[in-house]
């Protein structure tokens, strides 16, 4: 297949993109698998691909680089970093020093209204007339919100760090099953039991609940990757 039938590695953008754009553009691309793990492509054919120059291409690869989406090359070629299982056991231990730490505190300052916000995203984690994209936003908001009211300016900056490397390993973990109802179900289920231990306030118990819940994502993503 020569290089002008190739099918297009991301969507193609309506207007110059400033860099954050390209970044966000590029990283669904990586975790939607329309580029795939290992994958070798030039900055040039991304460029030419979203119809910017040059920069904000390179730019934006610096960021996927540091966020360990993107391997760079010498030269002008990348390549989209393979998935690994040590990687993989590497992310979930980091998460489990932060995130049921941050949950015990978390829980004590969430108001009503953030319940009601986190609700929502719970719903839409198990909205069958979601598309992917929606759902696991959606997913990683309640992760945020959640958290956030303990969580520093560099704790947040951590975890969007840990959980953008995550979400590649949980989407391929969850490929064959995202399309049925009944993980639709289970996953509206499980962040609602999640939730209603918040609720309950008791910080031990929700840093378990937290900590049991990365311990049964990391060992589905692993199994995945069998």
């Amino acid at each position: 297949m020569t290089k002008t039938n190739r099918e297009p590695y991301v969507r193609t953008l309506e207007a110059t993109s400033m860099v954050d754009r390209v970044t966000k553009e590029i990283r669904h691309s990586i975790l939607s698998g329309s580029l795939r793990p290992g994958q070798q492509f030039s900055l040039r054919e991304i460029a030419d691909q979203l119809g910017v120059s040059f920069i904000p291409v390179r730019e934006a690869l610096r960021q996927l680089e540091a966020q360990g989406l993107i391997v760079t090359r010498p030269g002008r070629s990348a390549m989209v970093a393979p998935l690994d299982r040590a990687d993989l056991s590497g992310i979930y231990r980091l998460r489990r020093r932060i995130e049921p730490e941050l949950a015990s505190r978390s829980c004590g300052l969430l108001r009503a209204s953030d319940f009601q916000r986190l609700q929502a995203f719970v719903s839409m984690c198990g909205d069958e007339d979601l598309g992917l994209d929606e759902i696991y936003e959606a997913h990683h908001a309640f992760h945020l919100e959640l958290l956030r009211p303990a969580a520093t300016a560099w704790e947040l900056r951590v975890l969007e760090t840990l959980w953008q490397a995550a979400e590649r390993y949980i989407r391929l973990a969850f490929s064959g099953l995202d399309s049925q109802p009944e993980e639709h179900r289970r996953r509206k289920h499980s962040h609602a039991a999640l939730l209603s231990v918040f609720r309950e306030g008791e910080p031990d118990l929700v840093a378990q609940a937290v900590l049991e819940h990365l311990d049964k994502n990391e060992k589905i993503a692993q199994t995945a990757l069998k």
